[in-house]
């Protein structure tokens, strides 16, 4: 039901990753009287969402500025309009790629129930790909149908290949010097044998 940046810009791909292993899809929780209390939760901002990645490009310095959108397209909160968002990134020049999951009409979903089991039950689901063509067409960008893994990761690779941008970077590398370990063992040993050396034969060899 709101915006959120879970990382900054960086070409650092664990970092992201690592950010991503803590991303939860809300699902609905029930209180003692069966009624959903986590509500806001299971809607989706994407005006908002769309805004707020925009301002995070807005300093940039990149050649090429583009947003992906992984949605079903169906906007039911927020502050901003998906058109406003529309209008923020055709001004800012930033290109906003859609990639539409989902389906319309009855499917299985995961929830949790008022005794805190998780169980599957059928909902109605909503894939506006209407509002999904529109936001990529009037950026100037694409819109991506997906309905498994191997179709998002073609959809990934085709936005890649239309996107490239060379980006200069500074890389600083950590090193722990380990030698110490083992140095004071070896004059310990080499010490011991001159020791053990000088007690057998009476001199130094």
């Amino acid at each position: 039901g709101f915006a959120a940046t879970r990382a900054p810009l960086t070409a650092d791909h664990d970092a992201l990753l690592h950010a991503l292993e803590g991303v939860e899809i809300p699902r609905p929780s029930f209180d003692s009287k069966g009624q959903v209390v986590d509500q806001e939760e299971l809607l989706t901002a994407i005006g908002d969402a769309l805004a707020t990645a925009c301002a995070r490009l807005e300093h940039a310095e990149l050649k090429s500025k583009i947003v992906v959108l992984l949605s079903d397209g169906e906007s039911n909160t927020g502050i901003i309009k998906p058109e406003e968002a529309i209008k923020v990134a055709k001004k800012m020049g930033i290109k906003i790629y859609t990639v539409g999951i989902g389906s319309t009409g009855r499917a299985p979903y995961r929830q949790r129930d008022m005794f805190g089991n998780d169980v599957i039950v059928q909902r109605n689901v909503v894939l506006d790909e209407e509002l999904l063509g529109n936001i990529a067409k009037s950026t100037d960008a694409r819109y991506f149908n997906v309905k498994d893994t191997d179709g998002f990761e073609k959809a990934m690779d085709e936005i890649n290949k239309l996107e490239k941008t060379k980006v200069e970077r500074n890389i600083f590398e950590q090193y722990n010097e380990l030698f110490p370990w083992f140095i004071w063992p070896a004059l310990c040993l080499i010490a011991a044998g001159t020791g053990l050396n000088m007690m057998i034969s009476r001199r130094i060899v």
